[in-house]
Formats: C-alpha cells, sequence, structure tokens
C-alpha cells in the first residue's frame, strides 16, 4: 500500500491548505520602505544636505536676508486710546420772549462772532410796552410832586397849630408812597427795555453755525426746546478719551508738566493735530475701570470735528539714546526674545534680548544688542546659528539696504510680534 512508503513520524499534509504569500509581503514592505524615504527626503531637505556640506547651507552659498542696524536714538512713548471730539463751547439759541420771527440773519455753516446779530423778532409789541411804563411812571411822579407840596404845606400849619399832627404824618405817608410808585415805575421801564433787547438775538460765543431750526415768520416762544440754530466753538476744540486706571500713576506725576497729545486719525498714520492735556476727571468709572481726560486743540484747520472718532496718543515721556531696531528684528523661541545678529564674516549669531517699548514697526531693546550691531530685519526663517547670509533690499524699498524695514513677521515658532513687558501699549511718535 501507498501509505507504508511514508517515513517514521511524517504527519500527513492536508493538501486542501494553500501556501502562505511569503512574496507578496516582501514586495509591499520594499515599496512602503521607498515611500517612506522619499517624504522624508522631500520634508527635510535641509538636513540631508546639511550632512553633505555642513551646517548653515553652505554647500548651497549664502541665504539672502534683510540687514539692519541697531541705532541709538531718543524713542517718544505713548498712551493710546479712542477718544471723541468735542466742542470747546455748544450753545442752542433759543429766543427769550414770544413773538413773529422776523429776520434770520445767519446762513447755515457760517462762521460768526461774539455780537453778531443771528435773529430778529418783532419789536413793537415790546416798545409799547417801554412807552406804557414810562407813561406811568410820568404820572406817578406828577403825583408825587403834588404830595411833596402838601407835606411842605403841612408841615408849616403844623407849626402854628393850625392843622393836627395826624393830618402831617397822612401826607408823609402819601408822599412816600408815591415815591415808592416813581422806584416801582422805572424797574418796570427797564424790565420793558430788556424785553424789548431780547426781541434782537446775537450771538454769545464765537463759533459756527448748523442747520436752521426754525424758519422765518414763525410766531416763536421762550420755551421752544428745538431753538432756533445750535453754534458750536470749533476754535479751539476739545478731545476727550478714556484711559485704564492703571495709567493714572503716570499722569500724576508732578515733574511731567504739561502733557502733549496728539490727534490721529482711524487710519493711524494721518496726525491731524497736536494738543496738550487739559483736565484728568476727579473720578474712576466703576464700571470699566478707566479715566476721562480731556486735551485741548488750536484746530487751526478745522481738521477736528465735534462727534468724530479719533485716535489720542498720550505722550508719557522720551527715552533718550535708547537702542531701536525694527520690530520685526526680534523673534521668539522655546528661551524667550533672540535676534540674529550678523558678524564681520556675514555669518549670523543668535543673541538673547530683553525688549522694552514696541510700536509702529520700532522696539526699544534693553539689553542684548550694541549700538552699530548689524541684526536681520527679514528672513530669519531660512537661518540658524552660523548660516552666512547676504543683503537684500527690504520689500517696497530701493537703493539697495535699509535699516528701518518694518514687517512684523515673527520667528518660527513663535509670535508675530513682540510685546511690551509692562502690558501697556507704547508707540513711537509720528515723523
Amino acid at each position: 500500500m501507498s501509505n507504508g512508503n511514508q517515513g517514521a513520524g511524517e504527519l500527513p499534509r492536508n493538501n486542501s491548505e494553500p501556501n502562505f504569500p511569503w512574496k507578496t509581503i516582501l514586495i509591499a514592505a520594499v515599496i512602503v520602505g521607498l515611500v517612506t524615504f522619499v517624504a522624508l527626503k522631500r520634508r527635510h531637505p535641509a538636513a540631508t544636505e546639511s550632512k553633505k556640506g555642513g551646517r548653515g547651507g553652505a554647500a548651497t552659498g549664502p541665504i539672502t536676508a534683510v540687514i539692519g542696524t541697531v541705532q541709538q536714538k531718543d524713542f517718544p512713548i505713548y498712551l493710546d486710546a479712542l477718544g471723541t471730539v468735542q466742542a470747546f463751547n455748544t450753545v442752542t439759541v433759543r429766543s427769550r420772549v414770544e413773538g413773529q420771527l422776523l429776520k434770520v440773519a445767519f446762513q447755515e455753516g457760517q462762521d460768526v462772532h461774539t455780537g453778531d446779530l443771528l435773529a430778529q423778532i418783532d419789536p413793537d409789541p415790546f416798545r409799547t410796552q417801554v412807552a406804557q411804563a414810562d407813561a406811568k411812571k410820568a404820572q406817578d411822579e406828577a403825583q408825587l410832586e403834588n404830595a411833596r407840596i402838601e407835606l411842605k404845606r403841612n408841615e408849616t400849619l403844623l407849626a402854628n397849630k393850625i392843622v393836627s399832627q395826624e393830618v402831617y404824618d397822612a401826607a408823609k405817608a402819601t408822599m412816600d408812597q408815591l415815591a415808592a410808585a416813581v422806584k416801582a415805575d422805572e424797574a418796570a421801564i427797564d424790565n420793558a427795555k430788556v424785553q424789548l433787547a431780547y426781541t434782537t438775538i446775537a450771538a454769545p460765543i464765537d463759533g459756527r453755525t448748523g442747520l436752521r431750526l426754525v424758519d422765518q415768520g414763525n410766531v416763536i416762544r421762550s420755551g421752544d426746546s428745538n431753538g432756533i440754530v445750535v453754534l458750536t466753538q470749533l476754535k479751539p476744540i476739545s478731545l476727550v478719551f478714556t484711559l485704564p486706571e492703571q495709567s493714572l500713576k503716570n499722569l500724576r506725576n508732578p515733574s511731567a508738566g504739561t502733557m502733549k497729545v496728539v490727534a490721529v486719525d482711524r487710519d493711524n498714520s494721518t496726525v491731524l493735530d497736536e494738543g496738550t492735556l487739559t483736565v484728568i476727571d476727579n473720578q474712576i468709572d466703576t464700571t470699566t475701570g478707566t479715566i476721562r481726560l480731556k486735551a485741548t486743540f488750536q484746530n487751526e484747520d478745522l481738521k477736528l470735528w465735534p462727534g468724530q472718532f479719533v485716535n489720542a496718543r498720550l505722550l508719557l515721556s522720551v527715552r533718550t539714546n535708547a537702542l531701536v531696531v525694527p520690530a520685526s528684528v526680534v523673534q521668539r523661541g522655546p528661551e524667550g526674545a533672540y535676534a540674529f545678529v550678523v558678524g564681520d564674516d556675514m555669518k549670523v549669531e543668535m543673541a538673547p534680548v530683553k525688549v522694552g517699548p514696541i510700536d509702529k514697526g520700532q522696539a526699544v531693546v534693553e539689553s542684548g544688542l550694541e549700538s552699530g550691531q548689524r541684526v536681520v530685519v527679514d528672513g530669519q526663517y531660512k537661518l540658524q546659528p552660523g548660516s552666512v547670509v547676504k543683503a537684500a533690499e527690504s520689500p517696497g524699498r530701493s537703493g539697495g539696504r535699509t535699516n528701518t524695514a518694518e514687517k512684523g513677521r515673527g520667528g518660527a515658532g513663535g509670535t508675530n510680534k513682540a510685546t511690551a513687558g509692562d502690558g501697556a501699549r507704547v508707540s513711537q511718535k509720528y515723523e
């Protein structure tokens, strides 16, 4: 029998079980390895090149970067806030008497001076009142004169004991009563003249007229709420803005003297006018933790208008001989702020820095750099310590190397812009 030919101890084969695909698995593993190698090769080309040619891209040549210079100059420090322009004085011109408006003597939007005629109310009724008061005074004066004559006669008769004391006293009282009536008439005349004067409405301040609120021919009254016109004083003009209560300690510094305030347009670059801080409010708003301030501007060019929203920049101090670099020089890393310093051999090194106030593309460096040092302004993401660089033009400028590039690009792995150490927003002076 055929089973007898099998070796001793050999198990019978199961011919129905298929063979394991070792060859297919091996080919798949090779393909996966090749794909992984190619992906790593594409993702880290710099690492591969550095193994071949050293660090910093020495094998591929210098890296193009924008290079600037550390400058030593005065650096103004500002506090920024949003403010509202208010008229220095605002007057709603109203009538003090009732009558028909005969004349409107101003043009809408006209500049007027104190005492200029604005409107005229019908004066005839008030002239009549003055005439009536004059007539009443004349009547009382005639009676007073007669009472004086009567009193003088009674005084002689009393001396001769022809009339009694009671008659003399009655005559004296009558004269005193008429004298008081004459004084009342004089007051009535003055009042009537004042009412007559109110029919001529003049400008109480220098300013500019707004839209006319009532037309000629209407009957107006002293109780009308709208008035005739609103007059606003534009020269000078005020700016009201708020600052956090933490700023109060700097504002109350007696050595600060008169503090300058710059009004800047909403684009945060156009200077509208420069003025001075005039008022610090006497209390802090407990709901917002802010304090209100008011500055005064001469507004000669009328660039500030009542109701306008502008950026107020309060000059706190000027830091003299500060080390200043473009803000993009400062990078952020795991160990803090740093900058790439360019050596004489055009190789860069990382220098830890301590940053002060930053704004408008400029940053104050407290420590870590020296005046005149060259630093990388843009292109830091390509660099590492020891990299060789060559100078490039700053974007948007011409004429070769620049040292005032103001791009706000941050370093790799860090934030886009360094912030001031005290948390308050500070700014460079507008040129």
